[in-house]
């Protein structure tokens, strides 16, 4: 799940992170009154979205007086801020958040996350603080830094040191920036987050250390631990079908072809995609109804395939474990004909009941295209695409 900087800011906050002060807004009036509150000779107004690159698209914006900032508000609310995260449709800008302006001497980039490679949550640090981690780890390697802690002892002082000795820090902003990863390192571990991110991190020139930004992801496996964070969730971010697809517990993700996949596991979901890919097809999205679906959960997760105007053919791949074939038939059949299936079906059961489910699906009524392995099912997809 992913929040908003100010969000991020706030949970920052409650774990001693130190923030530029800031107030939430959602109107160009209520900008120009956050800005003579702040009281500070700039202020920066900036759009809540989603998303990174916020700033080259325009949606960060340093406003001299409280008037600028209500014009630069007037002009961001209800833009559609397009960034290189968003795609091209853009993200509706629909909050703002006006912050003090500081007097910065350095920027920095300051990342947690976990490495998968080392299974330990790793510090990455940069001194090419604004500019894109992803574009400082092609272009200079080397000057991303990094800490991989042990889990069994935690964070420790002398790794805060060492990145920021890397940094070029010095003086009483080492023991500042030190304490500075403590805290957003108990942020990391107490929030169940699968990525803390400060770009830039921003060093003033009275030494200070202070989050400039606040990215933060939570592991969404982990939110039942978490119902107060569930509160930080802005559903508008969401795309719509993905928002419907959390009600029903399942994993699914929208992608740009025309042949819709509903699979029961991660690994064979992957696979299906691949193979559909192989065959000259592309995959309308990524749907994994999981080992023990109900009809219930199936129906569901056939209708959100189905709700999509680019999907041409729908493949159901299912390998029958503790997901028994015949439930997967009753449900599919409920779907499709609750909504009047216009486009072509191809199935291929294994495992479990599979005999039962086949003859289900014959019984059906339904015009759906039988098959008896994943290669066969794919081409037989595409050529439903093709009208062949």
């Amino acid at each position: 799940m992913k929040i908003h900087e100010y969000q991020g800011k706030e949970i920052f906050r409650k774990y001693g992170v130190p923030t530029p002060r800031g107030i939430v807004v959602h109107s160009a009036e209520e900008a120009e009154k956050a800005a003579r509150e702040l009281g500070t000779k700039v202020t920066v107004v900036k759009a809540q979205i989603h998303a990174g690159g916020r700033g080259k698209a325009g949606g960060v914006k340093l406003a001299k007086s409280p008037a600028e900032a209500k014009e630069y508000a007037s002009k961001m609310l209800g833009m559609m801020l397009k960034t290189h995260q968003t795609g091209p449709e853009g993200q509706k800008v629909r909050t703002l958040y006006v912050e003090e302006g500081l007097d910065i001497g350095r920027e920095l980039y300051l990342g947690v996350t976990l490495d998968r490679a080392t299974s330990r949550v790793t510090f990455m640090a940069s001194s090419e603080g604004g500019t894109e981690i992803e574009e400082v780890a092609e272009k200079h390697p080397e000057k991303i830094f990094r800490e991989a802690v042990d889990p069994a002892v935690g964070f420790q002082d002398f790794q805060g040191r060492k990145l920021a000795f890397a940094l070029g820090l010095a003086g009483d902003t080492v023991s500042k920036f030190v304490g500075f990863c403590r805290a957003l390192y108990k942020v990391f571990i107490e929030t169940d987050a699968s990525l803390v991110e400060i770009n830039p991190l921003v060093i003033l020139k009275d030494g200070g250390v202070i989050a400039l930004d606040a990215k933060v992801d939570f592991d969404d496996n982990a939110l039942y631990r978490h119902k107060d964070l569930l509160a930080y969730r802005d559903i508008h971010e969401e795309d719509p079908t993905e928002a419907k697809a959390k009600e029903w517990d399942l994993a699914f993700i929208k992608l740009d072809g025309n042949i819709g996949c509903m699979v029961n596991g991660a690994g064979l979901a992957m696979a299906t995609m691949d193979t559909i890919k192989l065959v000259g097809g592309n995959p309308a999205n990524f749907l994994d109804v999981g080992g023990g679906a109900s009809k219930e959960k199936v129906t569901a997760a056939f209708k959100l395939i189905l709700a999509d105007p680019t999907v041409k053919a729908v493949l159901i791949n299912i390998f029958g474990g503790i997901m028994k074939c015949d439930v997967i038939a009753e449900g599919v059949i409920a779907a499709a004909k609750e909504v009047e299936l216009k486009v072509p079906l191809v199935v291929r059961l294994e495992g479990t009941n599979v005999e039962k489910g086949k003859e289900i699906l014959r019984n059906s009524g339904l015009a759906i295209t039988p098959a008896d392995n994943l290669r066969q099912a794919a081409e037989k997809a595409m050529a439903a695409v093709k009208g062949k």
